[in-house]
This record gives C-alpha cells, structure tokens and sequence, in this order.
C-alpha cells in the first residue's frame, strides 16, 4: 500500500481503490448531509454542528480498461492489457 500525502492507494484485482482520511473532521457531530446535483455540477455536502462544511465535488467521467484477449480454446487468456483511458475532467 502506498501512502501519498494522506491518500492511501490500494490495489485490488486489476482495479485501483483510493482511500482518503479527512483528519480535520474527525469526530465533528454531522448536521445536514445534502446532494446537489445540477445539469454540469454535482455536490455532496456534509454541514457539521459547529457550521463547517466538507463538500465533495463530483466530477462524472469515464474510464475504459482495455484488454485484448484470447478465446479460442473458450477460456479468457489476456493477451495484452492497455493502459486506461480516461474522460477528460477540468482541473481545478
């Protein structure tokens, strides 16, 4: 498991996950959990007892893992796996 600037990554099978801590909310009391979600703009926002909030901006986007294979003897045998490619997202 790597560690980089508090977020962990975790291989699992042929996918990644990533983890993050957010230390700074630890042990707030939650208020108010809201979803927004508009045309081009998608937010969770969670609103702690003593008025601060943690909002996730959501990105929505795609990304495609591709794997060529063989199958003539009717078992899957991964010839060559691609690197992914994915959706192009703002930075902000």
């Amino acid at each position: 498991m790597a560690d980089d600037k508090g977020t962990q990554i975790q291989r699992i099978h042929s996918s990644f996950r990533e983890l993050a801590n957010f230390d700074e909310v630890k042990d707030k009391i939650i208020a108010d959990i809201e979803l927004s979600s508009d045309l081009e703009f998608f937010t969770i926002t969670v609103t702690f007892q003593d008025k601060t909030t943690l909002t996730f901006i959501v990105e929505p986007c795609v990304v495609t893992f591709p794997v060529l294979a063989d199958w003539t003897d009717g078992e899957e045998k991964i010839l060559k796996r691609y690197k992914p490619v994915h959706s192009k997202i703002p930075r902000t």
